[in-house]
């Protein structure tokens, strides 16, 4: 092989290299390693892009309740197990009509493309759903806040996540139990 040849070549294949493992960490770093669902930045990207694009779309927040003291009680384990537990069930529950991420604790955010097309019911049962370790059923819960982009007077993301982390406090405030829609 000509030595010119593998001389120029050479550098090529490098940056190629190169560029496939910066991909792939940032792939990584898009992605929650526990739960596999989308980070904050990976998830925010998608959600805006579903915002400008579905009027009826919204915006949820999924905060896990008692969660400490399960992790207290029962293990860090357990913990674990409960976060990879709620991102399932919220993935399933979004299914094709929305997309999960995981804020960071035992936060969650989806964002759905039509907010009358899902049955938050359904979601709310989901989540309430006992967990099983080892024989043993645990109670698991969660509040949920809704914001509908169409209540918003300008449909950014940063006001629907704000909307609908009052409307999870609300839903906190009254036993934590269920969700609860911005209005």
């Amino acid at each position: 092989m000509d030595a010119h040849i593998v001389a120029s070549t050479a550098p090529l294949l490098g940056w190629a290299v190169h560029g496939s493992i910066l991909a792939r960490r940032l792939a990584c770093a898009r992605r929650d390693p526990l739960t596999g669902l989308h980070t904050r930045a990976g998830w925010s990207a998608r959600a805006e892009h579903v915002i400008r694009r579905h009027p009826h779309a919204a915006v949820l927040l999924v905060d896990l309740d008692h969660f400490k003291t399960l992790n207290d009680t029962h293990g860090h384990a357990v913990g674990d197990i409960a976060l990879t537990t709620t991102a399932d069930r919220l993935c399933s529950w979004c299914g094709r009509h929305g997309l999960a991420g995981r804020l960071g604790g035992d936060e969650f955010v989806a964002v759905i493309r039509n907010l009358a097309a899902v049955d938050l019911n359904a979601l709310t049962a989901a989540l309430h759903q006992p967990l099983s370790y080892e024989g043993v059923r645990l109670p698991l819960a969660a509040s949920v806040g809704v914001c509908a982009i169409a209540d918003l007077p300008m449909p950014r993301l940063t006001d629907a996540l704000t909307a609908a982390d009052s409307a999870m406090y609300a839903a906190k405030g009254r036993g934590r139990r269920g969700a609860r829609a911005t209005r």
